[in-house]
């Protein structure tokens, strides 16, 4: 077994509370549920594809620094207030996912700050991704 690795994103959220943006054990990464702050400014956008943007950009950070990528993630849940917002976000989830087709889970329920329309959270295994010329022939 290997030991845990603590991944933080820099988010004030992240000492407030006291968890990790991900936690890296055993070729897995479990990525924290992930708002569209962006965590160099703390600042958010009003515009729920824009949060699903950054949220996913923090989330690719966080894989890239276990030693991850987008291709690697397995599993995904979106987290809404609004169930009518999850659609406008769908030409981002493609942007990111449309090779990869993690499992995915959308879930309508409140979040900590009303300014955030979207958490995202995932994982991945490390080096499980399909290579994108495979994946289009292996649907």
């Amino acid at each position: 077994m290997t030991p845990r690795k603590l991944i933080s994103s820099g988010s004030t959220f992240e000492n407030s509370i006291g968890y990790s943006r991900a936690v890296v054990v055993d070729g897995w990464v479990h990525v924290s549920g992930t708002t569209g702050f962006d965590y160099t400014s703390m600042t958010i956008s009003d515009d729920v594809a824009e949060q699903a943007r950054q949220s996913l950009l923090n989330i690719e950070a966080a894989l890239t620094e276990a030693g991850s990528s987008m291709a690697d993630v397995v599993r995904v849940r979106y987290i809404l207030p609004n169930p009518a917002d999850f659609e406008p976000c769908w030409p981002v989830l493609r942007e990111f996912f449309d090779e990869v087709r993690p499992a995915a889970t959308m879930i309508s329920c409140g979040l900590a700050d009303p300014r955030m329309r979207i958490e995202i959270e995932a994982t991945a295994r490390i080096g499980s991704g399909v290579p994108a010329s495979r994946a289009a022939t292996e649907g």
